[in-house]
C-alpha cells in the first residue's frame, strides 16, 4: 500500500511507484487500478480515467 501523504512522493518513491506499476502493466497477467492526486504519477499512467464532478453529476472520461 501506497499512501501518498495528500498528493506529495519525494522523486525516489514516485520513481519506485512508477517503476512497479510498469513492470506490473508489462506482464500482462493482471489489472492495476491507481487512485492518486500526483500528477506526476498520474502523467506516467499511459491510461486513465479521470472522474470529474459539478453540484449535480458526476463524469469519467478516458485519458491516454
Amino acid at each position: 500500500m501506497l499512501d501518498e501523504g495528500f498528493g506529495t512522493l519525494d522523486a525516489a518513491t514516485l520513481d519506485a511507484v512508477a517503476a512497479t506499476l510498469e513492470n506490473l502493466a508489462a506482464r500482462g497477467d493482471r489489472t492495476v487500478g491507481v487512485v492518486t492526486h500526483v500528477a506526476a504519477l498520474a502523467d506516467r499512467i499511459p491510461v486513465r480515467f479521470e472522474v470529474s464532478k459539478n453540484a449535480r453529476t458526476a463524469s469519467i472520461v478516458r485519458v491516454g
